[in-house]
């Protein structure tokens, strides 16, 4: 069925995350007669454009510009425009501003209509050979250690598989505490140049992750996708953690084994279990507080 755009309404189009023919005809269509396309990078989108020999008008709508360009856009649209959201790669409003425009129309009363594509998270998520009846999207993490080890620490008992999106050049880092936080032993799928010409999918434990990508330099965007806790994995309190640790420590085993133990027997994460075990004061030292 062939509608053309319809007066006053945000299209949300999706376009190829790297294969120019991952382009749907009705994605074509809807670009070719909107009368405003807003892009994120319209010098990225007029490639795409001419590609597909689009003549439709652009307007930048991205990160830094969108406090002034969503009124203007709203403006458009109440005076009977159609307009189509596109962002550099996949659908917008996944891990882009465009979620804030899409926000404000419905606010407004303004018809929203997706145009379904490809999305780098689910395309990875598919293929990597991890389970897919339930996982959560991140995104992007925190680019600041701590905030980002605090974030992982509240995910380190999720039993849903996890994809997250990172930059080549914290990727390291990022496996480093994804290892603190789920324990290094888990398993870890790293997706990049997804539909492209050099499409790899790594796939391994966070440990072989870490010690490969330390010999073969990070390249391009990566989804990574983690499996989520073991379900077998036992459910402990706080304090029945503690009690745990209390005897392990009395029977000679350091706070820092006794952690990493525990670790792999819960859905806790190591560093936490170690905060705990910091907390514990044996009979021939006086640990401080570090809460």
């Amino acid at each position: 069925m062939q509608t053309d755009p319809k007066p006053g309404t945000l299209y949300i189009v999706g376009t190829p995350i790297g294969n120019l023919e991952d382009m749907t005809f009705r994605a074509v269509r809807i670009l070719q007669t909107v009368d405003v396309i807003a892009a994120e990078d319209t010098r990225h989108t007029g490639k795409l454009l001419q590609h597909f020999q689009i003549k439709t008008n652009q307007t930048s709508y991205h990160e830094h510009n969108r406090s002034s360009r969503i009124p203007e856009l709203l403006q458009q649209l109440g005076n009977g425009k159609s307009i189509a959201l596109v962002t550099d790669a996949g659908m917008p409003g996944i891990s882009d501003p465009g979620y804030e425009l899409i926000k404000v129309c419905i606010a407004e009363g303004i018809p929203v209509v997706p145009i379904p594509g490809a999305t780098a998270a689910i395309t990875a998520l598919v293929a990597a050979g991890l389970p897919t009846d339930k996982f959560v999207f991140e995104g992007f993490l925190p680019a600041k250690t701590k905030a980002k080890r605090e974030h992982l620490e509240t995910l380190s008992s999720e039993s849903r598989t996890l994809i997250f999106y990172e930059s080549p050049h914290r990727l390291i880092e990022t496996l480093q505490s994804l290892a603190e936080a789920f324990t290094p032993e888990r398993q870890i799928v790293l997706a990049r140049e997804l539909t492209k010409l050099y499409e790899e999918f790594w796939r391994g434990t966070i440990a072989q992750a870490i010690a490969h990508y330390r010999d073969k330099e990070p390249l391009g965007e990566y989804t990574i996708i983690v499996a989520g806790s073991p379900p077998n994995a036992a459910q402990l309190s706080e304090a029945e953690i503690v009690r745990e640790l209390e005897t392990m420590i009395n029977q000679g085993i350091s706070r820092s084994q006794a952690s990493r133990q525990l670790a792999q027997e819960t859905a806790l994460s190591r560093r936490h279990i170690y905060k705990l075990a910091l907390l514990i004061k044996t009979q021939d030292e006086d640990v401080e507080d570090v809460t």
